[in-house]
This record gives structure tokens, sequence and C-alpha cells, in this order.
């Protein structure tokens, strides 16, 4: 067993899933989560999470996406700026271009775009965006919750390394 999941299983339950909000803002993950401790590898946590977030109605979804910055935007803080490091140095005019496809796409879905961001260009992360934008509200709430379960499995792997 990690020290650090040691430590998390020894927390309360409430103390435990507010330990998990930093990785996806659903209260409703996280509490279901932290239910289910203790948890002792990394490997199990990892499934056990995505299990959890499988099963969330469409509401808690909504929940997670909210608490992301959009893509590119300047108050981008914390794990979303270091996930979204591939929009910091782009031109004004691609800065730009990302605010414009990032309204469009709130407009049309109404949440914010949502993209594994790590390892991606402002190009490639614009050009997802555009693409999203074609699909229909039922397609892209399921593809936005992919998204953010790779954003959710990426963030833990980090803070069990």
């Amino acid at each position: 067993m990690s020290a650090k999941l040691d430590a998390w299983n020894g927390l309360g339950e409430e103390d435990a899933a507010g330990v998990l909000l930093a990785f996806c803002a659903s209260q409703e993950w996280a509490r279901r989560l932290a239910r289910a401790r203790p948890i002792g590898e990394r490997a199990i946590l990892l499934r056990i999470a995505e299990r959890c977030w499988a099963g969330l109605a469409e509401g808690d979804w909504l929940e997670a996406f909210a608490a992301h910055p959009a893509i590119g935007a300047p108050d981008a803080v914390g794990l979303a700026a270091r996930e979204q490091a591939g929009a910091r140095g782009a031109s004004a005019e691609m800065l730009a271009a990302l605010k414009e496809a990032n309204r469009e796409y709130l407009e049309r879905f109404g949440w914010t775009f949502l993209v594994s961001a790590s390892g991606k260009t402002a190009e490639e992360m614009l050009s997802l965006c555009r693409e999203r934008l074609h699909n229909d509200p039922r397609t892209e709430l399921r593809v936005a919750a992919e998204e953010q379960k790779k954003i959710t499995r990426l963030r833990l792997e980090r803070w069990l390394a």
C-alpha cells in the first residue's frame, strides 16, 4: 500500500471525499469513492473511481464539468493550468479563436468544453472543440464524460505517483 493511500484510507469519510474533489468536482463521485475504502492498491483505486464515475447521473457529470475553466482561459490555476500548458504561450489570435470556440460550445451544449488537455497543443484543442460542435447533445455529453474520466484518472495517477 502506498503512503498516500494509507493516509487517505485513515481519514473520515467527509475528509476523504474532500481530498477527491481536487481531482473531480462531482460531490457524489467523491462520496461514492470515499465510501469504497479501504482501497489498498493504485490499480484498484483507479478501477473503482471509473466505476463510480460511470454510475453517476447526468447532473453529477455536469457538476464536475462546471468546475473546469475554459481551455485557454487566463484564470486557469492549479491542476487545470498544468493540464492546459499547451495553451500557454499561444498567439493572441489562437487564444481569441479558443475563446470564441469555447463560447460557441457553451452556447450549444450548456457546459464548458472539456478535453483531456495534457500534452495537447492549443491548435489541437481548438480543432477538437470545433469538431465536437457538430455532435448532437446526447453524444457530446457522453464524449465530455469520457474526457472527464480521463482527466480524473490522470489527476489520480499524479497524486499517487
